[in-house]
């Protein structure tokens, strides 16, 4: 129960806490504002340059932006535990860290899961692209799945949070190759051999490639070897942002740098 507890409710505090939350308002730039933005800019410039239609970049987009609050969230959950000085407390607690840190990340991938649904609405609805009623549900399945995928790759760069100073330009670049690596706005084929085979590897990829062919009226059972891909990625990145946070923490006790950058 102890554990049960610290996941949901050390991991709804936190994110709480993350936004410094004055008003839900100051969420509506970055989750809905700027998702928007990037579909339209995309999607106008592949019909500029007659590459794809309106549908592939704004199933590409959409889910992409899960991304945002899945790096960047997952990131300052850490880091800024350590910029205000409660890091220290946080890790001489008999916590357990497996429910302390994957308590973080659930509201996170809910978030991302929400960002890239209310990006999908409004893209479909500006840009009159069509998404049938029954692909909803296997499509919402998809994108949640690419949510944690990414909530995995962001726990990983948390971890490097317990080194540097400052995480958010890590979080750019991180966020920056998800968008030109995955197949947002470019086909993979298109891709120079060496990058489409760092972007089997990376989030999104195959979370993007299988929610456009749900949308296209696809089922899951044609999409569940990217599916299961997807979600094995997302398990390697949480292993490895565990590990390294394990391995960071022991250092920062025996090197007493933990608020060192």
């Amino acid at each position: 129960m102890s554990a049960l507890r610290l996941f949901f409710l050390g991991g709804l505090t936190s994110y709480r806490a993350l936004f410094s939350w004055l008003s839900p308002w100051i969420l509506i730039p970055t989750f809905i504002v700027g998702p928007i933005a990037q579909i339209l800019f995309f999607a106008y410039v592949g019909r500029t340059a007659g590459v794809g239609d309106d549908a592939y970049y704004v199933i590409g987009n959409a889910v992409q932006n899960a991304a945002i609050p899945c790096i960047f969230a997952m990131s300052i959950t850490v880091g800024d535990e350590r910029r205000q000085g409660t890091l220290g407390l946080l890790l001489v607690s008999p916590a357990r860290r497996i429910p302390l840190f994957l308590g973080r990340a659930l509201p996170v991938v809910v978030n991302g899961l929400a960002v890239a649904l209310v990006a999908l609405l409004a893209g479909s609805l500006l840009l009159d692209v069509p998404i049938r009623a029954s692909s909803l549900l296997a499509l919402t399945g998809v994108v949640a799945v690419s949510a944690f995928a990414c909530t995995g790759l962001g726990l990983a760069n948390a971890a490097l949070s317990l080194r540097v100073r400052e995480v958010a330009v890590l979080s750019n670049l991180v966020v920056g190759v998800l968008l030109v690596f995955a197949g947002v706005n470019v086909p993979l084929s298109e891709l120079p051999d060496w990058m489409a085979a760092v972007a089997g590897w990376l989030p999104l990829t195959h979370g993007i490639a299988a929610a456009r062919e749900v949308a296209a009226g696809a089922g899951l059972a044609s999409v569940r070897d990217d599916v299961l891909a997807e979600a094995g990625l997302g398990v390697l990145y949480v292993v490895i942002g565990l590990a390294l946070l394990a391995w960071f923490e022991r250092e920062s006790r025996r090197k007493a740098t933990l608020d060192v950058a």
